[in-house]
């Protein structure tokens, strides 16, 4: 994306969800990012999670925190900032996964 091509926060919130689901699934395809806008007293903010759906159970989740919408639009114009974001997101994806595995092999 073109830094300098302005984006609104919609805009920004859907290219968030996309890039953590992107990553997330290369770790465990039943993944899903889960970003909620909320509207700060300055600024918009979006709380980002990642989901999976357990099987025969509730979803387990785990939520990597809040970002800012400045962060994000400036953020994904730049390759270090995504490359950290990506190793943050997939390290959190492997958690998630690893948890729901473990609850998986235990014994009824």
């Amino acid at each position: 994306m073109n830094p300098r091509v302005q984006a609104d926060e919609a805009e920004v919130g859907r290219w968030l969800r996309n890039f953590a689901t992107s990553h997330a699934k290369r770790e465990d395809s039943r993944i899903e990012a889960e970003v909620r806008a909320v509207q700060g007293p300055e600024s918009r903010t979006y709380e980002l999670s990642l989901v999976l759906g357990a099987q025969g159970g509730a979803p387990v989740s785990v939520r990597l925190g809040a970002v800012s919408y400045v962060e994000v639009a400036e953020g994904r114009t730049r390759l270090d900032w995504c490359a950290t974001q990506a190793r943050r997101i997939r390290q959190a994806a492997r958690d998630l996964s690893g948890l729901t595995r473990a609850d998986e092999s235990r014994p009824a």
